[in-house]
């Protein structure tokens, strides 16, 4: 896999925030809450750089798909 897409979706008062990472085929590979990207990390062993991909979810807005290189 030479990218993937992420999207930052948002929760409500009783269902936190999520990341959804999907493949280039935009099949789903992940879903995990916005305060634990490290759970991904840890299982994926494509993220090259692990700082910045925090970062990005971090910065990220909801609600808009993004296309990042692995």
């Amino acid at each position: 896999m030479s990218f993937m897409y992420i999207l930052k979706t948002k929760g409500t008062s009783k269902i936190p925030d999520y990341i959804q990472v999907r493949d280039e085929n935009f099949i789903l590979i992940s879903h995990f809450k916005v305060n634990n990207p490290e759970n991904f990390i840890k299982e994926n062993k494509q993220v090259k750089n692990k700082k910045s991909f925090v970062d990005l979810i971090k910065e990220m807005p909801y609600g808009i798909l993004k296309k990042i290189d692995i």
